[in-house]
């Protein structure tokens, strides 16, 4: 590579500016690279539609950032247009791999001119080995879990892969002080201005199927009552409507909770703002009976926050260090078979009522000086393994490597697009 050639990435993923956590990462993935210096993107921003589609440039980035707005997430002609015309080096995607079929069908002409580098998570057992002919058409796979990492390699042992886990910034993400946190519940909460205390339970992920927020819900105010409805609340920063989820605000009609026992908090919200969030609760809960990764609950504990979370899927990377757990991961009461067909098989990991109800009860009756303790413990271990520093260094080396040892066009390396076979 010459020393004034920045290597090119074609990146396609979310719109980098987009809250879901795929647009997330991808942005943290986008700056790393961008900052170095040595690279420039090109973002075929997907998964929303647009009311503009042509492409974006941004001020601070100039000609080394380029956005432009597709649909879904391209299609084949469109790629073959980006190939001609812009010559990545390097094609990069990310999200589930039932998006990409498409995309891994014209491996064979992406990977003639450039290595093909996926960002993957998978969600549990048994090894999907309906993935194989995807991974075995990869060049490079990340993996955001060790459980995704370790079903990569039963499934396509001869593809290299490395383990590079999400991360969050801890300056966006970080335990605020006990007087600031408790004059911020006074400005939100009508019960804390009149001089009284309560538990507060979190939730932060999409009003979908499998985050289980109706179940959440539901068992909240069992809970509550047993309790006093007068010592606790839920705060649930989701869409109530979402036509991915059950109507939840139907659900809360039908609960009958007194006024004030559940809040929702509905729209976009800034990562200063969503850290307000986790610093006023007691506790998140992510109790999904499916989730690759689970980003609320590494916000939540490099916030300061402790966690309730189904042991599943990328969760139980981030809960404990290995001596502790940072709030309670709770084992599947059931695990269920689920599947399509493009998903033949996948497990379901559920939990039951009755040990929901072991963990808050477990974190409630803790004083609230151990809650906040656990928590500063677990926002220490977060910036110990999921350093936001760490993951931008690694993301920089693995994509210089991945161009040294592929190359592209010219140079284009370790890739050949027949094989022979014995009979």
């Amino acid at each position: 590579m010459k020393k004034d050639k920045k290597i090119k990435v074609l990146m396609i993923a979310d719109h980098i500016f987009t809250a879901s956590g795929v647009g997330t990462q991808t942005r943290y993935v986008a700056e790393a690279l961008l900052e170095s210096g040595k690279f420039s993107i090109i973002n075929l921003a997907g998964a929303k539609e647009h009311a503009d589609y042509r492409p974006i440039k941004t001020e601070e980035w100039g000609d080394d950032l380029k956005i432009i707005p597709v649909k879904g997430y391209g299609n084949p002609n469109l790629i073959r247009t980006q190939l001609r015309i812009e010559k990545p080096d390097i094609l990069w995607f990310m999200t589930d791999p039932r998006y990409f079929e498409w995309l891994w069908s014209m491996s064979d002409e992406i990977r003639s001119l450039c290595p093909m580098v996926y960002y993957h998570v998978w969600d549990n057992y048994p090894v999907p080995k309906f993935n194989k002919i995807f991974y075995s058409s990869t060049d490079k796979i990340l993996t955001i879990s060790k459980l995704t990492d370790d079903i990569v390699a039963k499934a396509a042992p001869e593809v290299s892969r490395q383990y590079i886990p999400h991360a969050v910034s801890e300056e966006q993400f970080f335990p605020m002080g006990r007087e600031e946190i408790e004059s911020l519940r006074k400005d939100n909460f009508d019960w804390a201005k009149k001089g009284d205390d309560r538990f507060v339970l979190f939730f932060n992920s999409r009003n979908a199927r499998r985050k289980l927020p109706g179940t959440l819900l539901w068992w909240f105010a069992e809970w509550a009552r047993k309790v006093g409805v007068e010592k606790t609340m839920l705060l649930m920063h989701t869409n109530p409507r979402d036509e991915h989820g059950p109507n939840l605000e139907a659900i809360l009609e039908e609960l009958d909770l007194p006024t004030g026992t559940v809040l929702f908090s509905n729209g976009k919200l800034p990562p200063d703002a969503m850290n307000v969030m986790y610093n006023m609760a007691d506790v998140t809960c992510c109790i999904s009976d499916a989730e690759g990764f689970g980003l609320s609950s590494l916000e939540s504990l490099a916030a300061g926050t402790p966690v309730i979370s189904t042991k599943t899927g990328g969760l139980q990377d981030q809960i404990t260090d290995g001596k502790e757990e940072f709030g309670v991961s709770i084992e599947p009461a059931s695990k269920t078979i689920m599947g399509s067909q493009n998903v033949p098989y996948i497990y379901e990991d559920r939990i039951s009522k009755e040990d929901f109800f072991v963990a808050l009860d477990k974190l409630y009756d803790m004083k609230k000086e151990e809650r906040v303790a656990l928590g500063l413990r677990a926002a220490e271990y977060i910036k110990k393994d999921f350093n936001f520093k760490d993951f931008k260094k690694v993301w920089v080396q693995t994509m210089l490597d991945v161009h040294e040892k592929f190359g592209s066009w010219d140079t284009r390396k370790g890739y050949k697009a027949w094989h022979l076979t014995n009979f």
